[in-house]
């Protein structure tokens, strides 16, 4: 019983996820359909615009934190609607946030235990206690990942919460800058004749920047791992 209430926390924001998808709440990002209604809500924004950025942020936050895929494209639309310095601002703030309640949520489910972890699961948290900054930001910077499983896999981890809120803001924030700014140029990038596909989005714009920061974040540990094995062979 008292697991399953520890466990509530993480279903309900679960569950609240699903009902997203399943609503089709998700589609009204679509940037074919921002770009038809650009207009419109460009005036909404100009004449509601502390609750149109409010109500911007807390639907992303509630997407991050429910870890519903696709949150891509309600950064876009921030980009679009906001620019790229204040989209990245207010996605940031909303990530930074909903990150965190799936976090708490998932560390809570998953509890100190009781029992002994598997093997491998040991091993993990040993390699993760061992070097915990460059785990927890190459975790972060892995741009074909979702998002929502790194936040539960650092909660799992034992990640302390000062490194990831730190490594969520960070990792995060470079991730935006560039998807701000894809949205920002949406009608450039996706107009024409071409149409707009999920594989659009993963292209070089996007991925190789991520993967260079992911590589650069793992960069000490194979670092130390090397002279590790010279110092065994001397």
């Amino acid at each position: 019983m008292n697991r399953w209430r520890a466990a509530l926390p993480l279903l309900l924001l679960l569950i609240a996820g699903a009902v997203m998808l399943g609503s089709g709440g998700l589609d009204r990002f679509h940037p074919a359909r921002l770009l038809a209604e650009e207009g419109a809500l460009r005036a909404a924004i100009a004449e509601h615009p502390v609750m149109s950025r409010l109500a911007y942020a807390g639907v992303l936050t509630l997407a991050i934190a429910t870890g519903v895929p696709g949150t891509i494209v309600i950064v876009m639309a921030g980009g679009l609607l906001f620019g790229i310095v204040e989209g990245t601002v207010l996605s940031s703030v909303a990530l930074v946030l909903g990150s965190l309640l799936l976090f708490l949520a998932s560390r809570y489910a998953f509890g100190p235990g009781g029992r002994q972890p598997p093997e491998l699961a040991t091993r993990l948290r040993t390699g993760f206690a061992a070097h915990p900054v460059s785990y927890t930001l190459a975790l972060r910077f892995i741009p074909i990942v979702p998002l929502g499983a790194m936040t539960v896999a650092l909660a799992w981890l034992r990640c302390p919460l000062w490194l990831f809120l730190g490594a969520t803001w960070l990792g995060g924030t470079v991730s935006l800058v560039v998807e701000s700014a894809v949205g920002a140029g949406l009608g450039d990038t996706f107009g024409g004749s071409t149409p707009f596909t999920a594989a659009s989005l993963l292209d070089g714009r996007i991925l190789l920047p991520l993967a260079a920061f992911a590589a650069l974040s793992v960069l000490p540990l194979l670092i130390k791992r090397v002279r590790d094995r010279h110092r065994r062979r001397d």
